[in-house]
């Protein structure tokens, strides 16, 4: 299966588990690989905010940095899962993905607040991303092995795991990630 199937497949799979009961089940034609990347990364951060036990309702307030962590974060791991795709000759869009993520973690938020989100954000994902240091060198690659096992597990039959035995390395890999930023 292409990788492009694999992304799509697994944007069907988790939307179908999002749907009421009694909801017509997505049809897969509907789907492409860049949108499958917004959405997945969007829901993979946030099973991880769930899963760390982060409140960025309560965060807002009180650390309202901490939203900008949650963006650079779902940017990597949009990163993760769109590369691929230049082998397919898909070109992902990373400026187009930042405003998706946003506004998709942080809807209802005023515009401002959402620019300075997007902004901080890309800023920490640019700074993880260019970082040579061993720690953040190892922080991507547990991200990417995490991701992959991710689209792995949920899209073919004879994974090791089921993807809902991955997703709590999500969270803690948040954690991880918020522990840097606060510290």
């Amino acid at each position: 299966m292409d990788y492009s199937k694999r992304l799509t497949l697994l944007h069907a799979i988790c939307t179908a588990e999002t749907l009421k009961s009694g909801d017509a089940a997505p049809d897969l034609s509907n789907f492409n690989a860049l949108d499958a990347a917004d959405y997945l990364s969007c829901y993979v951060t946030f099973q991880a905010i769930k899963g760390a036990e982060r409140s960025p309702f309560a965060e807002r307030s009180e650390n309202f940095d901490m939203l900008s962590v949650y963006q650079a974060y779902a940017l990597m791991i949009y990163a993760f899962l769109s590369l691929p795709l230049h082998h397919e000759d898909f070109q992902p869009n990373i400026q187009n993905a930042q405003i998706v993520i946003a506004k998709t973690l942080f809807a209802g938020l005023p515009e401002a607040e959402l620019l300075e989100i997007i902004e901080t954000g890309f800023n920490k994902f640019q700074l993880i991303a260019n970082a040579e240091a061993e720690h953040w060198a190892d922080y991507r690659e547990s991200l990417d092995k995490v991701t992959v096992s991710f689209i792995v597990a949920a899209t073919d039959d004879d994974a090791p795991h089921d993807k809902n035995a991955i997703l709590p390395l999500f969270g803690q890999l948040l954690s991880q990630l918020c522990e840097a930023f606060e510290a």
